[in-house]
């Protein structure tokens, strides 16, 4: 049986934990290419490893996902490998969950440059691709706290409600170039990430939140939608988690 994603080139950032290797484990299963990025190489080397056992194929680049360069260099060794890329996961993130007055300007520039210019950098530098292709998929990870404000989260939230923002209008710039861009937009996951400044690794792990793999698939299933139709934005909760 062919395999929905067979042929098709994959670039995922912040792949070596959470959400991002789950992405990188469901669009392998299905067949996709993928092109790794995060910043520790042995992740990254063992995903690589898990990829090719699935029967596809990967590359990997160790970098920082707020640098230009990051961006500029693994889009080229995915031309390079594979001669195109037709999925962009923009994955990378950090957590900050306290009061704004608890908030410096210090831990504000790096949650908007992890959060924001990552997903700008790597966004600006596939478009060309996918526009020269006239086909292309490319995914915001943000968050409920992109769709809702909740207290305690003012600086995350004003960067998530940014990468929805940036999905939105996107999808209006690219759509007639046959470039399909949507946000999924889970509540808690159970990450690495989930702890960010604010909570504890205990507090997450016996939580109810939502498990990487939840996500992985609704991602999977907006890579898969037929050429006439796209998903522009996706809401997650946990059964657990009433809404806001």
């Amino acid at each position: 049986m062919t395999k929905k994603l067979e042929g098709k080139v994959a670039l995922i950032t912040g792949a070596s934990a959470g959400i991002g290797q789950a992405c990188a484990r469901a669009l392998a299963g299905e067949g996709a290419r993928l092109v790794l990025t995060a910043r520790r190489q042995e992740r990254l080397d063992a995903l690589k490893k898990e990829a090719e056992s699935l029967g596809t194929e990967a590359v990997s680049v160790t970098g920082d996902a707020r640098e230009e360069q990051t961006a500029i260099e693994t889009v080229k060794i995915a031309l390079d490998t594979f001669g195109r890329l037709d999925i962009l996961i923009n994955n990378t993130g950090a957590g900050n969950y306290k009061n704004l007055v608890e908030t410096n300007a210090e831990e504000y520039d790096s949650l908007m440059d992890t959060n924001v210019r990552s997903t700008f950098l790597f966004t600006r530098h596939v478009v060309p691709v996918m526009l020269e292709q006239k086909s292309g998929t490319i995914l915001m990870i943000s968050s409920m706290a992109g769709v809702y404000g909740f207290r305690g989260e003012a600086v995350y939230c004003m960067t998530k409600f940014a990468q929805v923002g940036f999905a939105q209008a996107l999808d209006r710039e690219l759509r007639e170039s046959g470039i399909k861009v949507g946000a999924i937009c889970p509540g808690g996951v159970k990450t690495e990430f989930a702890i960010g400044k604010g909570r504890t690794e205990r507090g997450v792990a016996e939580s109810a939140m939502l498990d990487p793999e939840d996500v992985a698939g609704v991602v999977l299933l907006a890579c898969t939608q037929s050429p006439k139709s796209r998903i522009i934005e996706v809401q997650m909760r946990t059964m657990a988690e009433a809404l806001a």
